[in-house]
């Protein structure tokens, strides 16, 4: 897919960050956007500025894409007001508990899990038909470079992009053979208000720096080159190197060295700190 123009665009997670950056960007191409945010107050503002740059045709909600009957609706609602999807950037994403798994309430796995994961298979669901209805189509499904590596502090939000790699990946095979293209985005660090947390603030300040307009401008590219997975960001091409050539036993290491003085240590045990400082 080159040109974007009259072409229906979803996004989801468009009330911020790297989602706003989508519909901006593809507004300026002259795309209609279909528009989802959990965040009302966000995603109207999102739309104010689609205003001022006259992009066009614009159809949003906000809801939860962690459900499903909602997204079902959002999906018919696109079909009625703009016509069949064309790409579909299921984008929308929390952040974890920032805490080690033995700290972490089983109430934030399941958020985590719920919206990061379920809510990428609501979306993608939703919309497939629509975009097996087209002449050519576009999906993609963001991960994270966590979906690379397993972090300390960070198993819930690792989980959940790992299953999104997982299901992504299948699904590309599964689509090989239609007009379809999947994309598999792993952003780095993005600067982005994700982190909100006062336990992810050392975390934010010390990685979190690439502007979404960068990312967002690297994915376009990818869809136009029908490129499957898309590495961009702050450290994310050491870390896709780590992931795919270093051993495990060394990679861990390395990881917990260049993480540990930016996240809360504060529910591990005082002796196991000291050595996993050494």
């Amino acid at each position: 897919m080159k040109d974007f123009r009259h072409k229906v665009v979803v996004v989801t997670g468009a009330g911020s960050g790297m989602g706003r950056a989508y519909a901006l960007e593809f507004g300026r191409l002259g795309a209609h956007l279909a528009l989802n945010d959990y965040d009302v107050e966000g995603l109207a503002e999102t739309r104010r500025l689609l205003d001022t740059q006259q992009a066009g045709k614009v159809y949003a909600q906000a809801f939860d894409v962690a459900d499903k009957a909602l997204m079902q609706a959002f999906a018919a609602g696109v079909e009625a007001e703009l016509g069949k999807a064309h790409v579909v950037i299921n984008n929308a994403g929390v952040e974890g508990a920032a805490a080690p798994v033995w700290a972490m309430p089983d109430s934030a796995l399941d958020r985590v899990m719920r919206i990061n994961f379920h809510g990428v298979v609501n979306g993608t669901r939703a919309f497939l038909p629509q975009l097996l209805a087209q002449p050519e189509g576009a999906l993609v499904n963001v991960s994270s470079i966590f979906g690379l590596v397993g972090t300390p502090n960070h198993a819930d939000y690792c989980a959940s992009k790992f299953a999104v790699r997982g299901y992504t990946e299948a699904l590309m095979v599964e689509l090989l053979h239609t007009p379809v293209s999947v994309h598999l985005v792993h952003p780095g660090g993005i600067a982005t208000r994700i982190a909100r947390s006062s336990a992810s603030q050392k975390f934010s300040h010390k990685y979190l720096s690439t502007p979404p307009e960068d990312i967002v401008r690297r994915v376009i590219r990818g869809i136009q080159r029908r490129e499957p997975k898309i590495v961009y960001g702050k450290d994310s091409f050491k870390t896709w190197l780590g992931a795919n050539l270093v051993p495990l036993k060394l990679l861990n290491r390395i990881i917990w060295r260049d993480m540990k003085d930016a996240i809360d240590l504060q529910h591990y045990p005082a002796t196991d700190t000291r050595n996993h400082q050494q």
